[in-house]
């Protein structure tokens, strides 16, 4: 059975907040009616938590080492096959209506349609040095303000760019409803929210005015009690320059609850323009990564901390049973999950690619490899790598020490256990593992060479005139509504869905 495919994709929601679907305590009432019909992973991780690497990964089914797509500025490369690529050549229509954060020339990555422009810059200027450990760019860091300036607003940059989404992804619904191309289709719909700004429509916001879970579970720890790479985070986030109160913290989590609340509700109107036209699809939701959302003081990502990298996953197909899977699993996985229900062949790039199917996983089966993930951005000076298998988490970087955590007992990875003596066959077989998949001095290198490379073409291509990548959306007047050169009888019948008597 040829499927057509509906992926829906949303930016920073934390995979915690999913423990089988979303949250008894989050109105999402349209996501709970997905995840009744849908294989749940409980347990989904980010290949990369930063939104490019991110989803390079996840379209590619391949780590950034492999992409080179290190960071939010990293040239994703046209030769890198995409699950839109492979869906396409197999005769899929693929059409993006959304945010995906391509940094280069090309926009389009395997998409035949681009229905919106993304919400990021597609240029080299977001380019981490690790020539210059400890230097902020202030213009483009994250910072603390996001979560000072927490609160209501009915509109903002982030609001105005989803209903874009939204409309143009309903829009593209009804025309695929009217059947003027005979190819089965694969639809992108990837939103901003809830990433920060945490900033909400306030009909959202008053959803969680009695909200019991606006305080993290784990409070701020003091600076010094912070591991390395958590410490460069808050260096980064420029920490010292603000005074985060609880209150600053209950407002920026309600905020960020409200916005899952308002994707629900555009989630909502997607899948009501399906059930309305008739359409059936294999549906996937997944998020590019999470947001740590102030457990021990730190918020948004960069870190493999659960907030920061477990995602949702779910995925709703006739041959995957509506369950709960706690093996752990990635959004790496999409791609080669996306083209095993499509029945389409990934063979030629096989030998590169580092994701997995899913499909047994909703059959009764399991992912038996490691979760595999890797950081090279913003707040690292040196790459970091993890791998999360059965109970564990293992993490590495030249720079720290070693961490080992035992999920099932320690699920806020409170308590490192690299240096517990009855824990060192774990430590010993994970490092083996790691030696196995990684040279960290080659990968360093290659960051530190693609890093100056870009610093080299941004400072060139910005001194004089300037044509930036960002995708400019077509919108071609005279093949819209009506014109002299349609057929009025013909048109009028061609857009009516369902068609008249």
């Amino acid at each position: 059975m040829t499927r057509n495919i509906l992926i829906l994709m949303v930016d920073q929601l934390n995979g915690t907040l999913f423990p089988d679907g979303p949250a008894d305590w989050l109105h999402a009432p349209n996501l709970r009616k997905l995840a009744d019909r849908s294989t749940r992973f409980a347990n989904a991780y980010t290949a990369s938590p930063l939104c490019a690497p991110g989803r390079a990964s996840f379209m590619t089914g391949q780590l950034p080492s492999r992409t080179g797509v290190y960071d939010n500025a990293a040239e994703f490369s046209s030769a890198i096959p995409t699950y839109a690529h492979h869906l396409r050549r197999a005769g899929y229509q693929t059409c993006l209506s959304g945010k995906m954060h391509f940094v280069g020339p090309d926009q389009m990555h395997g998409f035949e349609d681009r229905l919106t422009t993304d919400i990021y810059p597609a240029d080299f200027g977001w380019t981490p040095d690790y020539r210059k450990p400890g230097e902020r760019i202030d213009w483009w860091y994250h910072n603390m303000g996001s979560v000072t300036g927490a609160g209501v607003a009915e509109i903002s940059n982030q609001m105005e760019y989803d209903d874009e989404v939204a409309y143009h992804a309903t829009r593209k619904l009804y025309d695929l409803a009217r059947g003027q191309d005979a190819r089965p289709w694969c639809l992108t719909v990837s939103f901003t929210h809830p990433h920060d700004p945490y900033v909400a429509r306030k009909k959202y916001w008053d959803l969680y005015e009695e909200c019991d879970h606006l305080l993290p579970q784990v409070p701020a720890l003091d600076y010094d009690d912070h591991d390395p790479h958590s410490q460069r985070i808050f260096d980064a986030n420029d920490w010292r320059s603000y005074d985060i109160t609880d209150n600053h913290v209950r407002r920026a989590r309600r905020a960020y609850f409200a916005n899952i609340s308002y994707l629900d509700d555009k989630i909502g109107e997607i899948l009501q323009v399906m059930e309305d036209t008739r359409q059936e699809a294999t549906i996937l939701f997944v998020s590019d990564h999470g947001d740590m959302l102030g457990e021990r003081g730190l918020w948004f990502k960069m870190s493999f901390y659960e907030g920061s990298a477990r995602v949702p996953l779910m995925i709703c197909d006739p041959d995957m049973a509506p369950v709960r899977v706690d093996t752990p699993a990635s959004n790496i996985d999409v791609c080669p999950t996306v083209c095993d229900l499509a029945g389409v062949t990934m063979d030629e790039v096989a030998s590169w690619t580092d994701g997995e199917s899913l499909r047994p996983s909703g059959q009764g089966g399991a992912r038996t490899s490691p979760v595999a993930m890797e950081y090279a951005a913003e707040a690292s000076y040196a790459p970091l790598v993890s791998l999360r298998q059965g109970r564990w988490k293992y993490t590495r970087c030249a720079l720290d020490p070693e961490q080992l955590f035992d999920l099932a007992a320690d699920p806020q990875e409170r308590r490192n256990l690299a240096q517990v003596a009855e824990h060192q066959d774990t430590l010993a077989d994970f490092r083996a593992q790691a030696d196995a998949m990684w040279d960290l001095d080659k990968f360093d290198a290659e960051v530190r060479q693609s890093q100056a490379r870009r610093c080299v073409v941004y400072e060139a291509l910005r001194n004089g005139a300037y044509f930036p990548w960002d995708y400019q959306p077509l919108q071609q007047a005279s093949e819209r509504y009506m014109r002299n050169h349609m057929d009025l009888n013909v048109l009028e019948e061609n857009q009516r869905f369902p068609r008249g008597e």
